[in-house]
């Protein structure tokens, strides 16, 4: 049976992985993670029970717990998901940042290339470290064009610099100590299980509430949105399918404005819990949740556009996505109306939906 450490196992998209590994897989899989606050147990609740799933408590920057989890689980693979991801949080602590992403990666590298060297040549061959980065790495892009594989790196936020740091760590390790490992880059996730820091659970929890939603500079920032179980799918095949060496780009054909998802969102609260249904809103007088937008001082350093051409993801992985933007969108909003205890436990006290990175 093959053996997995993932670790950021508990966070967004590394617990939406481990149910896609556990439901189309045979493999062991063993999360290791922080618990920080944007990583909960109650995203593997659903798993607890498998015999197949294994949960270690552990910081990937903890050599020696990095070290330990190789030689207790003898793992056939690690994919690393572990990683300080929020933008505005990056501009306010850059420190934690460049010590999970960086610290970390090189950490687990260093473990990767310790234990391998120890395994039969078939074994090693047959390992493999499968890095999860962001399209962030490279940088702004003007109206036109995508992200390449082969585009430069421009790094442009202290998050996306630890991110780039990390990603050539990954690719150095391959060239220097053949280790077999491969690194994918997405575009903006959503879906099930993301901190409500980000913006689709942040305006969707606010707009319940009738708290206001903010809207960065003039909303016209372009992202290209991927649903997050569609991600975990193209990861896997790059896990199973993909050669080592490479990088592959995941996107998810859905370039919006940060303004156009918000209305496509308010839309769908329309749709699934009316405003005038909603006694939040009642009580503060708003008819609408499109009525709740409100502009705000921009980000430092707010990257205008990306864009993600995943031809080489869908050439040699047979990857392509399962949900457009729209039925995406619809499966997000129902979830979050339908898991507030899970909002609820996850923030407890230690994040309040407040304004982060204003860089003050």
């Amino acid at each position: 049976m093959p053996t997995w450490i993932v670790t950021g196992g508990a966070g967004f998209i590394g617990s939406n992985f481990v149910r896609t590994a556990l439901e189309r897989s045979d493999a062991r899989v063993v999360v290791l993670d922080k618990l920080t606050y944007a990583g909960n147990p109650e995203s593997l609740a659903d798993v607890r029970d498998d015999p197949r799933f294994t949960f270690v408590k552990g910081d990937i920057a903890d050599r020696d717990a990095v070290t330990a989890a190789y030689r207790e689980h003898q793992p056939t693979a690690v994919l690393n998901f572990a990683a300080e991801t929020h933008v505005d949080r990056s501009i306010d602590g850059p420190a934690e940042f460049v010590q999970t992403n960086v610290v970390g990666t090189f950490e687990l590298l260093e473990a990767a290339r310790h234990y391998t060297a120890e395994l039969s040549r078939e074994a090693r061959e047959a390992f493999r470290f499968l890095h999860v980065s962001t399209d962030e790495v490279y940088g702004s892009l003007g109206s036109e064009g995508a992200f390449h594989e082969t585009t430069a790196y421009e790094p442009n936020s202290p998050y996306s610099a630890s991110k780039a740091g990390a990603d050539h760590l990954v690719r150095a390790y391959h060239e220097t100590y053949g280790l077999p490992a491969l690194i994918t880059n997405c575009s903006n996730n959503y879906g099930p299980y993301q901190f409500p820091e980000k913006l689709i659970p942040l305006m969707i929890l606010n707009a319940i509430e009738a708290k206001p939603l903010p809207i960065y500079g003039d909303g016209g920032n372009v992202r290209d949105w991927l649903y997050v179980e569609d991600h975990c799918a193209g990861i896997l095949l790059a896990l199973t399918k993909g050669h080592p060496g490479r990088r592959y780009n995941i996107g998810g054909f859905g370039e919006r404005t940060n303004l156009e998802i918000l209305d496509a969102l308010c839309a769908e609260l329309e749709r699934l819990q009316p405003a005038a249904q909603n006694p939040a809103m009642t009580r503060e007088g708003i008819e609408s949740y499109a009525d709740l937008k409100q502009f705000v001082t921009d980000r430092p350093g707010h990257d205008r556009r990306y864009a993600i051409d995943s031809s080489r993801a869908q050439e040699e992985l047979g990857w392509r996505p399962a949900h457009d933007l729209a039925s995406g969108l619809a499966a997000t909003v129902a979830w979050y109306l339908e898991h507030r205890d899970w909002c609820e436990a996850v923030q407890s006290g230690r994040y309040q939906r407040e304004r982060l990175g204003l860089g003050s």
